[in-house]
């Protein structure tokens, strides 16, 4: 059954997000639905990924912006302002300049989300996050941040480039980031052109580059490559921060709260590094996806999102973790990245999920990362344990979908988790099979009269191969 807010959820969440309307920080996608000011909504179908993955030939980007504080009229608090888009957008119809204007209007405060207390700094140390709004007819928006010390001398505020786009590829908008600073720094002037070239480029296929002309004042003219990872379904994230925070065996605990859509908080000092590790966490749930509140970075005035009764994955800064300690909450895993603790936990972690399966996944990590592995090689041997999990457990699913004649399937739930032969990891797929991280997996495999060509599929066609070559050998010593 397709999941409903209950009326506390109605209330608490409808009443914190109101002043959004249509854009809301979320990870699923869905279609409209009606009143949307109470509720927020669930998806109705699932992704292969948490982020969407685009084969190429897309543009990049649909908005740069620049973000930057202004002292409002009253008091001496600042709020943030867009004081440049790029490209200016003319000849909108009244609906999609509605859409457009709720859209921007959103975006300041995901880029200042740590209040509008600020003070003009001689130093400040650039970080570089991210965050995801999404609509109610699904459609996902990207904001890629960098914010800085502008250029200049003495005191000043800082500012945020925020790049919008539909494209999930952290890695290559963060390059992208580094050329719109650099240029920043002679004028803004100089972004024009770059940018320009850059939309009117179309996205690369997975392991393609597109290379891009660009001139700058004093320096010439440059070509700026960038490449797509050929492995996209894990070109959203960089598990670098989530290793250098936490244990393999905390990160596991992590997974087995998120597999039972549970409420997790992460706090840390840095966007940089809430942004990175709570990417990095929903991003081992791959196949499925997280289908509840999402938000990297919590803005100040949307805190009592940690009071919702629902599953929620948030990061909070570490400046309001006296605030969320005394919040009212009910079962939640509190995660302090600054010092690789959990704060609060539900208790059980270590045993949701199959003893043998957590010593696979245990083993596969401490196998060690070599200093001289590139970014992907990185996030290959840190995902591929967690994908091997839900193939050992769930990769059978296609075989427990009957068809029609119509071709519309119908999954056979209790055949399905009766056909593991380990107890342990029956009881675990009993649970696992009534969340909505599977459910909307499912829903999507029912319409599909053949299973999605991915990395997924690719895996448990390998595992089945492997058990095949073992059964002879098993015959032969016997």
């Amino acid at each position: 059954m397709p999941y409903r807010p209950k009326k506390m959820e109605r209330q608490v969440v409808g009443g914190i997000l109101r002043h959004f309307r249509n854009w809301l920080p979320r990870h699923g996608a869905g279609p409209p639905q009606d009143n949307l000011g109470e509720v927020v909504k669930e998806p109705e179908r699932a992704q292969e990924h948490c982020l969407p993955n685009f084969a190429g030939g897309q543009h990049f980007f649909e908005y740069l912006l620049v973000v930057s504080l202004k002292k409002k009229t009253s008091g001496d608090d600042y709020e943030p302002t867009i004081t440049y888009q790029f490209p200016k957008r003319e000849n909108l119809l009244r609906g999609q300049q509605e859409e457009e204007e709720r859209l921007l209007g959103a975006i300041p405060l995901f880029c200042f989300p740590d209040g509008n207390e600020w003070a003009p700094l001689t130093e400040y140390p650039r970080e570089t996050f991210s965050f995801v709004l999404t609509n109610v007819d699904g459609s996902r928006k990207i904001g890629y941040c960098r914010r800085l010390l502008p250029a200049g001398r003495g005191p000043r505020l800082p500012r945020v480039y925020c790049i919008i786009s539909c494209i999930g590829c952290f890695g290559l908008f963060s390059k992208i980031l580094d050329e719109v600073e650099k240029r920043h720094q002679i004028s803004m002037a100089a972004i024009y052109p770059f940018m320009q070239g850059l939309r009117e480029a179309a996205f690369p296929a997975p392991g393609k580059t597109v290379t891009l002309k660009s001139f700058i004042p004093d320096s010439g003219t440059e070509f700026i490559s960038l490449t797509r990872p050929l492995d996209s379904h894990l070109e959203h994230v960089d598990f670098s921060s989530l290793l250098r925070c936490l244990s393999f065996e905390q990160i596991l605990q992590i997974f087995a709260s998120a597999v039972l859509e549970r409420k997790i908080i992460f706090l840390a000092e840095g966007l940089s590094t809430l942004s990175q590790c709570i990417h990095a966490a929903a991003a081992l749930l791959y196949p499925f996806s997280w289908a509840h509140t999402y938000i990297p970075v919590v803005p100040e005035s949307l805190l009592a999102t940690v009071c919702c009764p629902t599953p929620f994955m948030v990061g909070v800064q570490m400046r309001f973790r006296q605030e969320v300690m005394e919040s009212p909450m009910e079962e939640v895993l509190l995660v302090n990245l600054c010092e690789g603790t959990f704060l609060m936990s539900v208790g059980d972690e270590k045993d949701i999920l199959p003893p043998k399966l957590q010593e696979d996944i245990l083993e596969s990590l401490g196998q060690g990362i070599k200093g001289s592995q590139t970014s992907e090689q990185i996030n290959e041997h840190v995902s591929g344990p967690f994908v091997q999990f839900f193939v050992k457990t769930v990769g059978h699913y296609a075989s427990y979908i009957k068809r029609e004649a119509n071709g519309q399937g119908h999954f056979q739930e209790r055949a399905f988790y009766k056909a593991l032969t380990s107890k342990a990891n029956r009881r675990f797929v009993k649970k696992f099979v009534k969340t909505q991280l599977f459910s909307l997996f499912i829903q999507e495999a029912e319409k599909s009269k053949n299973p999605p060509a991915g990395y997924f599929q690719q895996k448990i066609l390998e595992y089945e191969e492997r058990k095949k070559q073992k059964k002879p050998k098993e015959k032969t010593l016997k």
